[in-house]
């Protein structure tokens, strides 16, 4: 792949994790294909076989509403392979760990999933767009977290 084209894949993957993590819908529809598909495994869709969501409104609406239910989440991209399958296509596969906030007896814990994503990407002019997300776990693990406690009132 071509600098330019590498950088702005890799971008393309922070700023999916950055929406989701922020709840902003128009910008996470703003980075995927109009036909895209988000395949999810049995891990995370709560079904024996995996499933697919097909269509940008679906996907955003799924992904935004599965997060929803978290005090907050946190995807954090680790390392990222890339190659072009053709000038406007591409693909590849990013680490990332997924952490998930949510309150339990009192506090809080983060389910830490290990993902990978099994990316397909398309060349629409000069951007770059997921026409295809496929997640893989590898593993999940639940750790008890502190949350720094609220700002005080202003004197």
């Amino acid at each position: 792949m071509e600098p330019a084209d590498t950088l702005a894949v890799t971008m393309l993957a922070a700023r999916y994790a950055h929406s989701v993590d922020r709840r902003d819908a128009t910008r996470l529809a703003s980075l995927l294909t109009p036909e895209v598909v988000l395949v999810l495994p049995p891990e995370l869709n709560g079904a024996d076989a995996p499933s697919e969501l097909t269509g940008r409104k679906e996907v955003v609406d799924s992904v935004l509403k599965s997060v929803s239910r978290f005090v907050a989440t946190r995807h954090v991209l680790e390392q990222q392979t890339l190659e072009m399958i053709s000038r406007n296509g591409a693909r590849g596969e990013a680490y990332c760990t997924a952490h998930h906030i949510y309150s339990r007896d009192g506090g809080h814990r983060d389910a830490r999933i290990a993902i990978r994503y099994q990316d397909t990407f398309a060349r629409d002019g000069d951007t770059w767009l997921f026409s295809r997300r496929e997640l893989v776990v590898d593993f999940i693990e639940d750790v008890p977290v502190t949350l720094p406690a609220p700002p005080g009132p202003a004197v």
